[in-house]
């Protein structure tokens, strides 16, 4: 404990640091921390890398869901303080000269801290990215190509670290991690990335396998959660220290508690698995049109426009329950509509032309 509260303490002069220092980069900082969002995954990188190669798409879903649904486990087994609120309720400093930390919209997180989600997050999905790009490099095979790959090579993973310690640095910089929180995030995040380059099984999974995925990392968490609170410990013990701390009662979001992650990640992996088995995709995804360029670009397109729109959808919080049923629904949807019904409907547009031309 004694440890912990000293390398809490330092945590703090280092955010204490960032925020007298370097306030002159806070929109570029706040605008980083939106970047490491997870939510990001499904309605921009995924549109984007489903298009262009459908295993990579397949594969960063997979990795962003199971990513997130070890970081909710870490949470709930670190019990890892947020600094916004930490040092209103340490003991450390004395004559209860606690430090002021600055918070903004974004700093009120609800959950545990360690590690941390978007560090975590970043790190996985921007691995799965690298690495894929890196793949069709390391093909080539004269003397030319292999020192452009390398140039490559670094290149890209200089991009990598650039990102993921800008990532860092911004959810550091509005106090809503300790230093030590998003490192653990950032490494966490690349050992997930990793272990999902191994694992080929999940490019021909059926619904079946999804459904079953989807029921045991639900059955799992929710057990885990009841188990303890049998024990009397109380795992959304980090709700209240946010409502109570946080500067402004506006910034704090049903969206950010523990079960919301984890019904956000759950619906997207069943609307991927509901979309790759239909028929819709098969006829689209995977007939005459899928080799072509305008095929894939008018794809894109669509699925970015299409998601935006679904930023407009606002989903009512007043019911606790009735967010989270309506919130798997929406995230569901997002994937379905990547990867079955923008496709359909575009292939059915092109054929339908095509009929017209002939």
């Amino acid at each position: 404990s004694i440890k912990m509260d000293l390398l809490h303490s330092n945590g703090v002069l280092i955010i204490q640091h960032l925020q007298r220092d370097y306030r002159a980069y806070q929109d570029f900082l706040n605008f980083m921390s939106h970047v490491g969002d997870p939510r990001n995954i499904f309605s921009i990188y995924f549109p984007l890398w489903f298009q262009l190669n459908q295993v990579v798409g397949t594969k960063m879903i997979w990795v962003a869901v199971i990513g997130d649904w070890f970081n909710l486990i870490f949470k709930w087994i670190l019990f890892g303080h947020r600094p916004y609120w930490w040092v209103q309720e340490t003991m450390i400093y004395p004559n209860q000269s606690s430090p002021c930390l600055e918070q903004f919209p974004i700093t009120c997180e609800t959950g545990p801290g360690s590690p941390s989600g978007h560090a975590m997050g970043s790190s996985c999905v921007w691995y799965v990215m690298v690495t894929a790009a890196l793949s069709y490099t390391v093909r080539w095979k004269d003397k030319s190509a292999v020192t452009l790959h390398r140039l490559t090579w670094s290149f890209l993973w200089s991009i990598y670290w650039i990102i993921q310690i800008s990532v860092c640095i911004s959810r550091v910089f509005i106090a809503t991690h300790f230093p030590h929180q998003v490192v653990l995030g950032v490494f966490a995040g690349i050992l997930v990335a990793e272990a999902f380059e191994h694992t080929p099984a999940i490019q021909t999974a059926s619904l079946r396998m999804y459904i079953k995925t989807n029921l045991f990392l639900f059955i799992f968490a929710l057990g885990f959660y009841l188990s303890l609170k049998l024990l009397d410990i109380d795992l959304l013990w980090s709700v209240p220290k946010a409502k109570k701390w946080c500067a402004n009662p506006d910034w704090i979001n049903i969206d950010t508690t523990p079960f919301a992650g984890l019904v956000r990640n759950l619906g997207a992996l069943f609307g991927l698995g509901l979309g790759i088995n239909s028929e819709m995709f098969i006829t689209s995804c995977k007939g005459k049109n899928s080799c072509r360029i305008s095929f894939r670009i008018l794809c894109v397109a669509a699925s970015l426009a299409t998601l935006q729109l679904y930023n407009f959808v606002k989903i009512p919080t007043h019911t606790e329950y009735l967010f989270y049923i309506l919130s798997f629904c929406k995230s569901a949807a997002m994937p379905l509509t990547v990867v079955a019904l923008v496709p359909y409907c575009i292939h059915s547009l092109m054929r339908t032309t095509e009929k017209k031309l002939n």
